[in-house]
């Protein structure tokens, strides 16, 4: 009952939150919709639905999805659709983008499909906001339509900045913008009560370097780190979010969190086999590759070289893998290393019933509740 209360209490709150159960920090989801060898994009969306069904049983805080491109083993695209299936399929979790890749889109477009799923899920809704294309420079061309790529990440505050207030309806009288409103959003109005029509979507900035921890620390925001593609930056990127961070009407204090790739099963052995499946997709992607995710028999039957074996060893180095007391081990100590205060787990292996499962051992391990019901 006092776990239900605080998750209550917590919707008061966009960006902070209580941790249940015995975990130190309150726990959340990023999925890619990861599509696996034999496995159709809708088996692996309806995996997506029912991933976030089962965070919001268990107590996970936030159900974000990630925006990349023209890549086969992933079928997140288009998160602002899927947060729109999301939220007609959940009642309680927040949902939002790990991230929307500013550069990409239009501002105003981004406020519009924002501001729309805020109409589907009042105060629930996260939007994070990344400068990278999510995809190679080829496929980045074909979604701006212009091959002058380094302006968009360069213009990148420019954009955020444009964005805001799009969200907030705040061009000043005499901006070439001023007579232009996303909606739904503020132009709308409010209801009997004085409260807003439509509410505005908590904004994060997303990085794997420097850049965005800065310009995050320095705008007051939220910032959540790559830690599961670029672990070697992740405490210089959050010392630098801390240092340069400056209180805003958002937050008061710096708010953090990282991405973990982390995945759990009963057997250690078969926790490895789930994530080699995984490091052989990168692998793919990182020399031209790219593909399905792989079954765990073709990962074990994989002849690496040795330049891949290394690479694999590297990349499984930042994962948190085994049984559950081993992977909550290795989570409670990259914790306490880094000092976020909140983690995003991503299980991006290839089957349905293991990814499942691996969520629900590391609830089990933290004691999340077995059930979320409304009192």
């Amino acid at each position: 009952m006092a776990d239900e209360q605080d998750r209550r209490d917590d919707q008061r709150d966009p960006i902070r939150a209580r941790p249940l159960g015995s975990a130190p920090v309150p726990l959340s989801v990023l999925d890619l919709a990861t599509v696996g060898s034999g496995v159709t994009a809708a088996e692996a969306l309806r995996t997506t639905t029912e991933l976030a069904r089962l965070a919001e049983r268990r107590g996970f805080h936030r159900f974000w999805v990630a925006e990349h491109h023209s890549m086969p083993g992933v079928a997140s695209s288009s998160p602002a659709v899927i947060l729109a299936h999301l939220a007609a399929h959940t009642e309680r979790i927040r949902l939002g983008s790990g991230g929307v890749m500013l550069p990409n889109h239009a501002p105003l477009v981004i406020a519009e499909q924002f501001g729309t799923l805020e109409a589907f899920a009042p105060g629930r809704v996260d939007l994070g906001l990344g400068r990278a294309p999510g995809t190679d420079g080829a496929t980045a061309a074909a979604l701006r339509r212009t091959e002058r790529l380094r302006e968009g990440a360069d213009d990148f505050p420019q954009q955020l900045a444009e964005l805001t207030r799009f969200l907030d309806d705040s061009f000043p009288d005499g901006h070439r913008y001023a007579r232009i409103h996303a909606v739904p959003g503020p132009v709308q109005g409010t209801v009997p009560g004085g409260v807003q029509s439509v509410g505005r979507p908590s904004i994060w900035l997303l990085g794997s370097s420097g850049f965005s921890a800065r310009l995050a620390g320095m705008l007051g925001l939220p910032f959540s780190f790559a830690h599961h593609f670029s672990a070697a930056n992740t405490v210089p990127a959050l010392d630098l979010y801390r240092e340069t961070f400056r209180p805003s009407a958002v937050l008061d204090q710096p708010y953090a969190s990282i991405g973990v790739s982390a995945f759990a099963a009963e057997d250690e052995k078969e926790a490895h086999r789930q994530v080699l499946t995984g490091a052989l997709a990168m692998i793919r992607l990182r020399t031209g590759r790219p593909g399905l995710v792989p079954t765990p028999e073709e990962a074990e039957g994989y002849e690496s070289n040795e330049i891949e074996r290394d690479f694999i060893n590297s990349w499984l180095a930042n994962v948190e893998y085994g049984t559950p007391d081993q992977v909550r081990e290795g989570l409670d100590g990259l914790i306490k290393r880094t000092g976020v205060d909140e983690i995003k787990i991503t299980a991006n292996a290839h089957g349905r019933e293991a990814r499942l499962r691996s969520y629900e051992l590391i609830a089990d391990a933290y004691d999340l509740p077995t059930a979320q019901t409304e009192a």
